[in-house]
């Protein structure tokens, strides 16, 4: 399996040895400038209520500052549980998983899970019991849960509804594929078969290098389940409720799916079919949006499949809209 460079990876400190054969699941956190909430992810994740030996990956994505790794690794060796913690060095949420998930099968070889949750997160006490349990039980290669969103102002009835809070699946079991990396177990000879980088760098900063790693993986046989009651409970700003932020996710969201679909562009005719299916959804979200709008009586939510749409047709020209490059705006 190709590796890292060693200038991309920093080892702030680890406790990890030879004994930790018995390890099966690997709890990957990447963390950027959020060292106050990785601590409390980080507790959430040594309270979980399982039988199952499990390591914790920490990768701290702002090696400037590295405030999250220091944080993380003075809880940690507070503790008994396998640990490891790093700086990313490559900047970018795509970069941050490729070396967390690196460093994870490195450190923890015989781990047959690696479970993401990101620093933004709290998990509820049988959280992991419960991914792993479906895991098994589907076999699946990767299995993902909600992201619960948690608004300050307590709003989070109403927002919930939106489609980019709004969970892709209801019902536990085999699901077609995944979307986002946000809360996802995937078992680790994936990994080992498809080898690093897993997750696509060029999507560092537009988001969507999770959509496009499931579906070259499902391209290549892979399996997918959903676990309905595996939710992580997700703080999110208050500022992710204002029209600003949600249309710039709407127009994010359909940049990622024309870049995707132009990433498997083999020829000529699947590129006419990408632009043609991006004038029909165009075409069809001024309806789309009326029907929404007379649906939630909301005109912020009716505004999504526009957006979705018009993301599409920008990317088209090489117009991507990336969120994520000023995090703290995410």
């Amino acid at each position: 399996m190709q590796a890292p460079s060693p200038e991309d990876i920093t080892t702030i400190w680890s406790n990890a040895s030879t004994s930790n054969s018995d390890i099966q699941i690997i709890v990957v956190i990447p963390t950027f400038k959020r060292p106050d909430h990785v601590i409390t992810t980080l507790n959430s994740v040594l309270a979980q209520k399982t039988d199952r030996p499990f390591a914790i990956v920490v990768m701290d994505n702002h090696a400037e500052g590295g405030e999250g790794a220091a944080v993380s690794a003075d809880l940690l060796k507070q503790n008994t549980i396998p640990a490891t913690v790093i700086l990313a060095h490559r900047r970018g949420n795509c970069a941050a998983y490729n070396a967390g998930f690196h460093i994870g099968m490195e450190h923890f070889p015989s781990a047959k899970w690696i479970q993401i949750i990101d620093d933004d997160e709290i998990a509820r006490p049988d959280w992991l019991e419960k991914m792993a349990d479906i895991a098994e039980k589907t076999n699946a290669d990767c299995t993902g849960a909600p992201q619960h969103p948690i608004f300050p102002d307590g709003t989070s009835r109403h927002w919930i509804n939106h489609a980019v809070f709004h969970p892709p699946y209801e019902e536990s079991g085999e699901v077609p594929i995944l979307y986002s990396s946000g809360n996802v177990m995937i078992k680790t000879d994936l990994l080992r078969a498809h080898g690093y980088p897993w997750l696509d760098e060029r999507f560092n900063f537009l988001g969507g290098g999770d959509s496009d790693f499931y579906s070259r993986t499902k391209a290549d046989g892979a399996t997918f389940a959903w676990q309905s009651d595996g939710g992580v409970d997700e703080t999110t700003p208050a500022r992710r409720t204002e029209l600003s932020w949600l249309n710039s996710r709407s127009l994010r969201n359909g940049s990622i799916s024309a870049a995707i679909q132009q990433k498997a562009s083999r020829s000529m005719a699947d590129g006419l079919k990408r632009i043609v299916k991006t004038c029909l959804l165009l075409a069809a979200s001024p309806y789309r949006s009326l029907i929404l709008f007379v649906k939630t009586r909301s005109l912020t939510m009716a505004l999504n499949p526009m957006n979705v749409a018009l993301g599409r047709l920008l990317m088209e020209f090489g117009f991507a809209n990336e969120q994520y490059r000023a995090a703290e705006k995410n």
